[in-house]
Parts: C-alpha cells; structure tokens; sequence
C-alpha cells in the first residue's frame, strides 16, 4: 500500500507556469520542424531541388536533435533548463532565417537540418525532465500537457505556414517564421524554471542511487530507448508523407494540410487522454495499447483515398502517437532519480532522433525509386508491432505508481533548485 503524499511533496504540483511555457515552445518548435512537409512542392518547384534531398534536410535534423539533446540534457542537469532554453530559442529563429537565404540544397539542409536540429533539441530534455521532477500526483497528466503544444503545432503553424506561402515564396515564408519563432519562444524561458532537488528531512539533496552511467547500461533505460527508437521510426514517415500522399490521391494541397491539422488536434486529446490513464493504471500498459494503435493506423492509410477516409484514420493515428509519446518521461522518472533525469532523457533523444531521422528519408527515398508509399506504411507498422513487443520488458513501477525507488527512504522532493540552476 503506497504512502499517502505528505503536504510537503504535494506542493510540487504547482509548477503550472514551466507546463504552460513549455507547451508553446514544444508548438512552435515542432512546428517549425514540420513546415517542411507544406513546404516541400512550392520549394522543388522553385529551386528544382528533389524530394529526398529537400527531405534529408529533416533527417540531418533529427540527427543532430539526438546528438544535441544529450549534450543539452546533460547541460540542463548542471546549470538548469532556462539558459538552456533560452540559447536553443535564439537558435531557433536563426536557423529559419538562414535557411530562407540558402542559394544551394547543402545549405539549406545544414540550416534548415543541423542548426534547427541543434535549437529543438534544447527544448524536449530540459523541459520534460523539469516537468516530470516538478510533479507527482499528477505527473503524467503534466507532462502531456507539455507536449500537447506538439499537437497544437499541425492546427496553428502549419495552417500559418500554408497560408503564408499561398501569398508570399517560400524564402519569405520561411522568414517570417523564424521572426515569429524568436517572439513566441524567447519570452518563454522566464517561465522555465528548475526542478525541484530530493532532500532528506529538508536537509542537503539525497543522492540517487545510480549515477548516469549506471542508468544509461541499465536494462529500464536499453529497453526504454530502443522502444523510444521504433516508436519514432514508425510514425516519423507517416506524419511527414502523409500531406503529399494525400495530393498524390488527389486531394487539393489545402485540403491535405487539414489531414495534418486532424491529427495534431487528435495527438491533442490522445496527450490528454493516455496522460490522465497512466496517471490511473500506469504508464507501461498504457504505452504498449497505444503502440499497438498506432502500427495498425498508419497501415490504414492505404485503404483510404477519399479526404473523409484520411480523417478518420488521421484521428485514430494521430491520438495513439500524440498520446504515446510524454510517456517516455513518466516512464524515466519511475526510473531513475530526478538529479540525472535530464541526462538520462538526453540520451533518450539521441535514440529516437535517429528513429525519427528514418521514416522522412525513407519515405522520401522508396516514393522516388517506386511512386508509391505502400512500403513505408507497411514497415511503419511493422516497426510499431516491435516498438510494443519491446515495450512489455520495460521494468514494472512499484505499486502505487511512486518512483522514489532508488532513493533512501523518507526523501520528501520540495527544495528547489537555486538559482544557478535557474529557479
């Protein structure tokens, strides 16, 4: 029978203002990310550049995202998020507005891939391990809520950039972008505050019990990370073709983007949903229903043509890896302890970003050598069928859900971090 929370751990569930920013960072983020799928016909028209080359710019993107965010991971856990976040939102802007200057396909994907890689990445570890230390009761729901702004990002900015690029070209596109990357995300990291810092009796932070280089070789973090990998690689190539298979069936470009709108408002309400179960059944088991979800609803797009038929498949995809996806967090943090948690969903990163790095440039790559995307559908399911047979391995939480597992008994989370660390 689990402890009752003592009036002390439950005032760490007022952080509400990091879960707010770090939602509208999360949007505009990724959806600057993915303005490359809307962008792509009007850019090869312009520029003759071809698909997979314009599409391997997002490959070198979430690449460097790995990479990146276990540097920036690790960063977040020795000085605390908000410098963090606040380079990655200067560099951010930056990369969309050198991208819009490129005059060669290698300089758009080194701006529009590395450098945007690089910015991105400061936001999902820094954040996510904040937000999962910063609450207890009420953890998963938290951190869904934070990645909720991933879902809002198809209804706001891409929407944005269609409209932008059905009155300007895609260089001023892309322009503007960045400018309103810089406006939205940099006031945000004022709110960004540290994580809380386990203490003994209010004395000085209990240590944890393993150190990042026990938790990166433990089996929670192998089996963790590999289900992070095939997860991604199994929606990446659905989210970022489904647009142009859409056009391909032929729907009106306008009209595909709304398929993609659909499924960031279901990714919405699938945060929401698979947050407030896993707050009531556990993460594990909610993750291995919604992987299962997920393999068999990106299959469906190959039986639908018509724009009612993406709609409907749109909203059960869409929620499955909308909501799947903040799990990864609540699931380390049933792990490890909170004072190596960005480290450890650093690396997290670095293994999906080479999941997410595939679906794009395979897709891309079996479109220009077969016209068709029957084969990418068909390996995103059968990737997302591993990603939940990997997934039962994960190590079950203690009863009660608690994660203070590996730390002495009686530590109770309520010092914050100080300022150093940007409290």
């Amino acid at each position: 029978m689990s402890a009752l929370p003592s009036p002390q751990s439950s005032q760490l569930d007022r952080n509400w203002g990091l879960v707010a920013a770090g939602a509208l960072m999360g949007c505009v983020a990724i959806g600057v990310v993915f303005s490359l799928a809307v962008l792509l016909g009007p850019m090869g028209q312009a520029t003759g550049w071809s698909r997979a080359g314009m599409s391997s710019a997002l490959t070198l993107g979430f690449l460097t995202m790995g990479v990146a965010g276990f540097g920036w991971g690790a960063l977040s856990d020795r000085v605390g998020p908000r410098p963090v976040t606040f380079a990655g939102s200067l560099l951010l802007g930056l990369a969309c507005v050198l991208a819009s200057r490129a005059q060669t396909l290698l300089q758009f994907q080194l701006t529009y891939g590395v450098l945007l890689g690089v910015a991105v990445s400061s936001f999902f570890a820094p954040v996510m391990a904040a937000t999962a230390a910063s609450f207890e009761r009420r953890r998963n729901l938290a951190v869904s809520l934070v990645s909720a702004g991933v879902g809002v990002a198809p209804m706001t900015m891409s929407p944005l950039v269609a409209w932008l690029i059905g009155h300007y070209d895609w260089r001023t596109t892309l322009l503007i972008v960045g400018v309103l990357a810089w406006v939205l995300t940099v006031p945000a990291t004022v709110f960004i505050r540290a994580a809380p810092v386990a203490t003994v009796d209010g004395n000085a932070p209990a240590t944890a019990t393993l150190t990042a280089r026990q938790a990166l070789r433990s089996k929670a973090f192998i089996v963790l990370a590999a289900t992070f990998f095939a997860c991604c690689a199994a929606h990446s190539g659905p989210i970022f073709h489904t647009v142009s298979y859409a056009v391909g069936c032929g729907l009106s470009v306008t009209a595909a983007v709304t398929i993609y709108s659909v499924e960031g408002a279901a990714g919405l309400g699938g945060r929401l949903l698979f947050g407030v179960l896993a707050d009531r059944v556990g993460a594990k088991h909610v993750l291995v229903t919604g992987l299962l979800i997920q393999a068999f609803a990106a299959m469906a797009y190959l039986h639908v043509n018509q724009l009612d038929g993406f709609y409907a498949v749109a909203i059960v995809f869409g929620m499955a890896y909308g909501g799947t996806m903040p799990l990864y967090a609540s699931l380390a943090r049933e792990a490890f302890g909170a004072q190596i948690l960005g480290t450890v969903l650093g690396a997290a990163s670095l293994v999906s970003g080479l999941g997410m790095a595939l679906g794009p440039l395979l897709g891309g790559w079996l479109f220009d050598h077969y016209g068709s995307y029957t084969w990418m559908y068909i390996g995103s399911m059968a990737v997302g069928l591993g990603a939940a047979a990997i997934a039962l391995f994960f190590p079950a939480a203690r009863r009660g859900g608690k994660d203070d597992s590996r730390l002495p008994t009686g530590i109770a989370t309520t010092e914050p971090v100080n300022d150093r660390a940007g409290g």
